[in-house]
Formats: C-alpha cells, structure tokens, sequence
C-alpha cells in the first residue's frame, strides 16, 4: 500500500489564496483530488475529514457531492487538452454545467458561457465558442478550463498547476487573470504548482509538501523570507537568482524523493538533510509552532535558526 498523502491537515481560509508547493510526487494533486473526492480506484481515501463550509464532503452521498462539484467547489486542471472533451464544442462543455446547476434555458447558458469567454480574455467569444479544443492554442484552452470553473461563481477553485503546459508570458497572464477573477468575486483560490516564483507573487500563504505531508506552513514572506524547514531551504537555494553572481553550477538537494511504499522510519527528508540528528531517524516531527501563523516539521529549528542559514 502507499500513502500518497498521510497527515495531512490544513485550513483554507476565505477569500484567500493558498499555494501548494513541492517535487513531482509529493501529493499535491492527490490533496486536490481528496479535497472534491475524484481520487480514482485503486486509489481510496481511508479516513480523515474534509470540512466545506460546515460540511464534511466524506458524510453525504455521490448526489450531494455531484451537487457540490462545479458550483461551490471547482478545478483547473493541470493538462486542459486531456480535461476538455475533444468530440463537444466549447458552448457545450461551458454551458453544461450552467444548466445544471443553476437551472436556466439553453441560450441563458449560451449568453453566460459567451461572457465568460470575453472575461477571461479569449477574443471574438461569439465565434469561438463552436470551436471545438483541438482548434485552440494551449493557452486558450486553460482560459476556457479557468471560464468553466467561473461559471457557477464557486467560493473555492483549486487550480492544479494551471501554467504547466503554457509558456511563461502566457504563466503570467493566466495567474494575473486568476487572481483579479477571484479577488473580484470573494472567491478562495488554492493553486498547486512546483514554481515557487508563481508562489511567491500571487499566493497569500503557502504549504510546502513533501512525501505525502506538510512539512512547512505559513505566510508566503515568512516561509519563503525565513524558511524553517531544509526542504524550503533547499528549493529556495535551488532557484537561479539575478541578484547573486553567477555560478559554474546550480545548488541542488542531494538524493531522490523516498519511495512512498517503503518510507523510512522517522522524517522521510533525513537521508538528504544536512542538518539531521539521531532523533531524525527514529521519531517523524509534527508541525511545531515557529511563530504566529508559520509552522514547520522539523527537530532542527533552533539550530537551523542557530546557524543563520534561516535568513
């Protein structure tokens, strides 16, 4: 059996933007999943809450669930070409879900779909909603998966990795529209990506993960600032900086990511940590409170504190 994600609690607060960072495999898409129950077979969540607005989406049955997908909970997917149907035109996919949660005619859902298309950037929205997704460019296609997950004004979108397949003139355009769109309707937005720089200009607080759980939590300027946990250290360290001389080589975090069906007894970060101690290897931490609001999961944050290497 393995954990992909194990441990894991966090809080999403209102009308904030919460970013999810860490390697390929770390769990991040798995939290998404979890959090709209979309986790596929093999796959299963075995216990746990996740608590929507009072709610616990583990207690009510697929119809609920199916009623809350869409319209109060919505995703952005990483791939859009793999998410958007390539046999249904863009009207199709985009009004579906207006007529079935919001309950109006066709052509209501026609006007909508139209104005979303305007409002997320996609020019003369009348034509290009008969296209179908193989006539658009990639970064058309993720502007309509972020129009489809507007189109019943959620009060939490998940985007995961909404960027990856896009170039990075188009990465800012995607994340500048998403944060305006949110920030304009109150909605809460959790985005998952590997790109701690996206991280740092548009998200509020931010998770960092790694083998399946939280290892460092906090405000994005204390935990990217300040980080408490070697892991942020060395994905911080990792980055290419124009403010720094330039180097023959990149800093790099030694070793590989542990094997998620065979983890090692105590952190599953101490084989490739160069602040570990004997305790690392018999006792797994828990989130400790650092200070007000930033928490990390390590025994070493006197001493990586200690040895000015948190700065």
């Amino acid at each position: 059996m393995v954990k992909a994600v194990n441990g894991l609690s966090l809080k999403v607060l209102q009308g904030e933007t919460l970013g999810i960072v860490g390697e390929s495999g770390s769990g991040k898409s798995v939290t998404a999943l979890s959090i709209l129950r979309l986790v596929n077979h093999p796959g299963h969540i075995v216990n746990g809450r996740i608590l929507f607005d009072g709610i616990d989406l583990m207690n009510i049955s697929d119809k609920e669930m199916r009623a809350i997908r869409g319209k109060r909970i919505a995703m952005v997917f990483q791939e859009p070409m793999t998410s958007l149907n390539p046999v249904l035109t863009i009207e199709r996919q985009l009004s579906e879900a207006i007529q079935l949660h919001m309950g109006v005619s066709r052509d209501v859902a026609r006007k909508r779909s139209i104005e979303l298309l305007e409002k997320v950037g996609i020019s003369d929205p009348a034509m290009r909603i008969n296209d179908f997704p193989h006539v658009l460019s990639g970064g058309m296609r993720q502007r309509v998966m972020i129009a489809m997950a507007l189109s019943c004004n959620p009060d939490l979108i998940i985007a995961d990795e909404p960027t990856t397949a896009v170039d990075v003139t188009i990465q800012a355009q995607l994340l500048e529209l998403m944060k305006k769109l949110t920030e304009e309707s109150g909605t809460t937005l959790m985005i998952i990506s590997h790109n701690l720089g996206l991280m740092a200009r548009y998200a509020d607080r931010v998770a960092i993960m790694y083998a399946g759980k939280i290892v460092e939590l906090g405000d994005v300027f204390n935990v990217f600032g300040n980080p408490q946990h070697p892991y942020t250290l060395g994905l911080l360290n990792s980055i290419p900086r124009l403010d720094k001389p330039r180097e023959d080589t990149l800093n790099s975090i030694m070793g590989q990511p542990p094997d998620l069906a065979y983890l090692p007894t105590g952190c599953s970060f101490k084989e490739r940590c160069g602040y570990a101690v004997e305790r690392c290897g018999i006792e797994a931490p828990e989130l400790m409170k650092v200070n007000n609001g930033h928490w990390s999961a390590c025994w070493e944050i006197a001493r990586l504190n200690h040895s000015g290497q948190g700065g």
